[in-house]
């Protein structure tokens, strides 16, 4: 099956634009034996520069955060808990460190290789920013990595019009950022799907 893929331009605009335009989108897996995996971006969070706490680049330029710095259409992946894998979309111009954090997919194309990669059952697939990575083989491997190239890992246009309303809210996860960033509705999910995160 091919996928078409969503240009630098796409990433290279305010991050709350970005983020809306990417709900429906596909993320799009292609693993080391050819085999195609496919989700529809359904939640997702924002994550707005070094003014934003909530935000990693807040305590700005890292070795970690170094990638937010770049140019936008590049992937931030970072491990949590020593767990899981996060997968962000960097956004904006380069030197300013802005992103979008991937919170929950819908498969398309594929599932049952993502159930083999997760072993669950159910929505507990990929309704989540860890499970979603594990269900599509996404590591720290693809930190940096050029979103735009359409190899191995990257994001196709919505194939048709959004028909589901998009719900706003505040982030989830970030009781160590300021009251105001807390607050800020910089989640965005699709309401009626079945696949968003629990949290």
């Amino acid at each position: 099956m091919k996928f078409s893929v969503l240009e630098r331009a796409f990433y290279a605009r305010p991050t709350l634009e970005v983020a809306e335009d990417l709900l429906g989108c596909l993320l799009v897996r292609e693993l080391p034996d050819g085999q195609q995996l496919a989700a529809r971006i359904v939640d997702l969070e924002a994550y707005i520069g070094e003014e934003d706490s909530a935000c990693h680049a807040s305590k700005g330029r890292t070795p970690r955060t170094q990638v937010m710095y770049g140019p936008p259409g590049h992937a931030y992946v970072y491990l949590i808990y020593g767990l899981h894998h996060l997968l962000n979309l960097v956004t904006e111009e380069a030197g300013r460190p802005c992103g979008v954090m991937l919170r929950a997919v819908q498969p398309l194309h594929n599932e049952e290789a993502m159930r083999a990669l997760r072993q669950v059952k159910g929505r507990n697939l990929c309704n989540g920013p860890g499970k979603l990575t594990a269900a599509l083989a996404v590591n720290k491997d693809y930190n940096q990595w050029d979103m735009t190239l359409g190899e191995q890992l990257w994001v196709a246009p919505r194939s048709e019009p959004l028909q589901e309303t998009i719900q706003r809210g505040p982030r989830i996860g970030i009781d160590y950022a300021e009251p105001e960033d807390r607050e800020a509705p910089w989640r965005f999910w699709l309401a009626e799907n079945p696949w968003r995160s629990l949290r």
